[in-house]
């Protein structure tokens, strides 16, 4: 069966020569997360994927040094931000689009499918008739094969899922950024034992972006220092994933990643900010509500997860 939301992002990356998009990235360790600002040259119309709130749980403090850089960087460009785009509600660190939205505009947008975590989380979250649990906190969804314009530049949006249902990857140009479907060549792949994570899926969602164009640039999410490496870096091809990638190389069957995805994740800690990332993602970045003291609250569900 032809897949026809494939076979256009593969058109999109070959004809985008024209087209290329500037992309900055934005390294927060202290959560492994690579916030990218892409712009077209030509327009200055820009999108920032992927962005970081600072929060310290111990404290609970929260901070936007992470976001100020990015509006920083906009500001000294010239850029005209017209998309705050998540590749799916994040389990590793907050998002900061709300900020950034009140001080640069732009539409906050996700996959369509953040109604399936919406609905599994705000149950887990005991969330309230407040939290309506369709999409509407954020300003648009995307469907698969959905396309829009960041200047002259092309956008194809991929639903990637296995991760999470909700994963989507954005191919601007001749680049393509893949969330947390995939690694460096390095680490491999992404978990995929989150409520809705399926690992048959995450690999056919690999597969199906590594049938891109060999050239197509990569642009992963995070980047954890595997060892042998003593450098952060994000940016790979998929011709490199194809001979390298540790999990999802060419002539690893489907069935043999399913039995290692499965026996790794039963290894795996849960991620130190998954609870309040989830809670705070799910709303496009919103916090809950303040109570009746005006306090905002983050709610630790025992033995939830």
């Amino acid at each position: 069966m032809t897949d026809s939301v494939l076979a256009h992002a593969s058109n999109q990356v070959s004809s985008a020569q024209q087209h290329i998009p500037i992309i900055k990235a934005f390294f927060d360790e202290p959560t492994f997360t690579v916030t990218y600002v892409v712009h077209d040259e030509a327009t200055k119309r820009a999108a920032v994927i992927d962005s970081v709130f600072d929060f310290d749980p111990a404290s609970g403090r929260t901070s936007f040094d992470s976001a100020d850089q990015v509006i920083d960087y906009v500001k000294e460009e010239g850029l005209k931000v017209e998309w705050l785009l998540e590749t799916h509600a994040h389990a590793d660190h907050l998002s900061a689009a709300p900020y950034l939205q009140e001080k640069l505009g732009g539409k906050i947008a996700i996959g369509e499918h953040i109604v399936t975590v919406q609905q599994v989380f705000g149950k887990l979250f005991n969330a309230g008739t407040e939290f309506q649990r369709d999409g509407s906190d954020f300003d648009h969804l995307f469907a698969d094969g959905d396309t829009f314009n960041i200047g002259n530049m092309d956008v194809t949006v991929m639903h990637v899922p296995g991760h999470t249902p909700a994963d989507i990857a954005y191919v601007i140009g001749d680049a393509v950024f893949v969330g947390d479907t995939m690694f460096m060549p390095d680490y491999g792949s992404a978990r995929a034992d989150f409520p809705g994570g399926d690992a048959r899926q995450l690999y056919r969602s690999l597969r199906r972006i590594l049938e891109l164009p060999r050239t197509t640039r990569l642009f992963m999410c995070h980047d954890y220092l595997p060892e042998g490496r003593d450098q952060y870096v994000w940016e790979t091809t998929v011709a490199a994933q194809r001979e390298g990638n540790i999990h999802a190389h060419d002539g690893v069957s489907e069935d043999d990643f399913v039995k290692m995805r499965t026996a790794r994740d039963k290894t795996l800690d849960m991620p130190r900010l998954i609870l309040p990332s989830v809670q705070v993602n799910m709303r496009a970045g919103h916090l809950p509500p303040a109570e009746d003291n005006g306090v905002r609250y983050l709610k630790l569900p025992l033995n939830g997860v």
